[in-house]
């Protein structure tokens, strides 16, 4: 059964947060301020947020910057990751991944059919990790964020659940580079 083991401590983990739309400004985004104050209430410290309209290239670039950043070991985008022409987030992230965790989709599809039923369907949430930095794209609604975030990356960023967190094996995210 999951559930948070107190007798380890909390480790705070820095994430970035970037919302893709090409009609919203940073004072109208709603799915980035619902990221932002989940994560500082959980603990964790916001090291960057940024809006970036749909564009493949510059959303990679921008993946890629804050991948390179030592500060950043999450980075949470939202928006641009629907069906449509203009939605292109979850291109950018895959771009950049070494590996995919396929698995995210899935539990966030079943997260979100519970709430929408099959329009989750719809949804195209990935995660990964590049350069030992963890990457997921969620949907651009603050429906979206909160379920994700709440039912899915609140737990596995914190090191204290059990039976396993993404927090505890950082360490080994790129132990592939190391020399034997």
């Amino acid at each position: 059964m999951p559930k948070i083991d107190e007798s380890r401590e909390f480790i705070p983990v820095g994430i970035a947060v970037l919302t893709v739309s090409d009609s919203r400004s940073l004072a109208e985004d709603r799915s980035g301020a619902v990221l932002v104050e989940r994560i500082e209430k959980a603990g964790h410290r916001v090291v960057h947020r940024d809006i970036l309209p749909d564009e493949r290239e510059e959303i990679a670039a921008r993946l890629r910057e804050w991948i390179a950043d030592p500060e950043v070991d999450v980075i949470i985008s939202t928006g641009g990751t629907g069906l449509t022409g203009r939605d292109v987030t979850v291109e950018a992230h895959r771009e950049v991944y070494e590996k995919e965790i396929e698995a995210f989709a899935t539990v966030f599809t079943v997260v979100s059919m519970e709430k929408v039923g099959t329009s989750a369907m719809q949804s195209r949430a990935t995660g990964g990790v590049a350069g030992g930095t963890y990457l997921f794209a969620l949907p651009g609604s603050p429906g979206a964020c909160k379920d994700a975030w709440d039912e899915i990356l609140r737990w596995q960023l914190d090191y204290r659940h059990r039976p396993c967190n993404l927090v505890e094996i950082m360490p080994r995210l790129e132990e592939h580079k190391r020399r034997k």
